[in-house]
């Protein structure tokens, strides 16, 4: 009932405010905050508000609510405990049945990368004999010839 009176009282005080924006010349405007004045009404009109009040003051509604987001912990929970483990559950299935079928061959090794201080150039490949000697000799042969 508290409720129901509140929004009447905000929808009279909006349409108020809506005619001394008219008087004012101000119709678009004016037109506007009449449209926003009449939803508070429409809401009591439909019941919407009853229904909301309804909710809001059940305490088994908030009892709901809260194991609602009680559940929602315990899964974010539960998930942040699996990611910190390192593994998902995938891959922890795959490791306990042995079926890993990305794993490396048993006498298979790394290929070994070249420190900085030992790296050398490959040696030079024999070309054949018809090859051109350089996939940019063209372009090459265009830069020489403005001088650059």
């Amino acid at each position: 009932m508290l409720a129901e009176t509140i929004c009447s009282a905000a929808s009279a005080a909006g349409l108020g405010i809506a005619a001394l924006t008219a008087y004012r010349r101000r119709f678009l405007t004016a037109t506007r905050i009449a449209a926003y004045s009449l939803v508070p009404i429409g809401l009591v009109l439909t019941g919407v508000v009853a229904w909301l009040a309804g909710i809001v003051f059940k305490p088994s509604v908030w009892i709901g609510f809260g194991l609602l987001a009680l559940a929602w912990v315990l899964l974010m929970a539960t998930r942040a405990v699996e990611r910190r483990g390192g593994a998902s559950r995938k891959d922890r299935k795959a490791a306990a049945s042995g079926a890993d079928r990305g794993s490396v061959a048993p006498g298979a090794s790394t290929p070994a990368a070249p420190s900085l201080g030992t790296a050398r150039s490959a040696p030079a490949k024999p070309r054949p004999a018809g090859a051109p000697e350089d996939d940019f000799s063209d372009i090459e042969a265009i830069l020489k010839k403005h001088g650059i």
